[in-house]
């Protein structure tokens, strides 16, 4: 029946369910978080920590519920995630839109580790969300422009820190650490700014991924490297269409890496694995962009 009703209420009722459910579980992980901070003993941290983690798991269902609240929506997933929750994982995604946080959860929900995304630094403000996701040790990035890095050389590397401190923290439960390597979202106008070699990507970010693999790198088990697709959805933002109703057709790639010892190495001083570490995610980008044209085509043809 949700399905038949117009646009604007079907807006009201998606954004109620995220924002409502959003707000519960948060609620839920923070005050869990009071605890963890009030009773700073190793044992119970480790408790408080795996209860946060099974709040958060609700968070995923919920998420999921969405794509199905008002909406026929099919789910085209090439390959699997046939892992267990006990284990230690990194994702690397394209970043088309803030929906792919929502698939993520979706993917995640029942048979993975709980995923730890690397976070703006802004959206510790957000409120609920920035206390709940810190409460998670979800790692908050700070981006600093050249000019800025030029005046406060202090600055540089912070972002290395970070990445260290809540990769430490991840050793102690199993965990998916996703880094979307773009750094941003994907518009039209921010490919034509960066001059990106690629048709549907923007230039990859090697530094977060390389130092997860150097500090984890012998915990994680596999790389995710998941390639999401919105086919039909160019013209306006994809949350747009999840909201509305209108998001009929998610496809996506999901291809499991070794993670060898070439991966693993100093890149912050070591410019031999430096530039090799770059040239292998340059690589799988240029076939993540293909994969997205395979993707693009097979949605054409599904919808002949």
């Amino acid at each position: 029946m949700l399905r038949t009703l117009l646009i604007p209420f079907r807006v009201l009722i998606n954004f109620t369910w995220a924002a409502l459910t959003t707000a519960i579980v948060g609620l839920m992980v923070i005050v869990v978080g009071i605890f963890k901070l009030l009773l700073p003993f190793p044992p119970l941290t480790r408790f408080f920590s795996h209860l946060a983690n099974s709040v958060f798991r609700i968070w995923g269902y919920c998420m999921s519920v969405t794509f199905q609240l008002t909406q026929r929506m099919d789910w085209h997933i090439e390959g699997d995630l046939n892992i267990h929750k006990k284990g230690w994982y990194l994702i690397m995604a394209n970043h088309m839109s803030w929906v792919d946080i929502l698939v993520l959860m979706h993917l995640t929900r029942r048979n993975v580790p709980m995923p730890r995304f690397f976070l703006k630094y802004q959206l510790l403000w957000v409120p609920i969300v920035g206390m709940g996701c810190w409460t998670l040790d979800m790692p908050f990035m700070r981006r600093y422009s050249k000019e800025k890095l030029q005046k406060k050389p202090h600055l540089q590397g912070k972002d290395i820190e970070t990445t260290a401190r809540s990769c430490a923290k991840f050793k102690h439960i199993p965990t998916t650490v996703v880094n979307f390597c773009e750094g941003t979202r994907f518009t039209p106008e921010k490919h034509a700014k960066k001059s990106s070699p690629y048709k549907h990507l923007l230039t990859p970010k090697a530094g977060g991924t390389a130092f997860a693999l150097q500090i984890m790198g012998d915990q994680f088990e596999a790389i995710l490297d998941i390639t999401i697709v919105y086919p039909g959805n160019d013209d306006r933002p994809v949350v747009w269409h999840l909201l509305s109703g209108q998001l009929r057709d998610v496809y996506v790639d999901i291809k499991t890496l070794p993670i060898t010892p070439e991966l693993i190495g100093d890149y912050q001083n070591d410019p031999e694995f430096k530039a090799s570490f770059q040239s292998w995610l340059n690589e799988r980008w240029q076939q993540k962009d293909a994969t997205i044209d395979r993707l693009k085509a097979k949605a054409e043809q599904d919808n002949r």
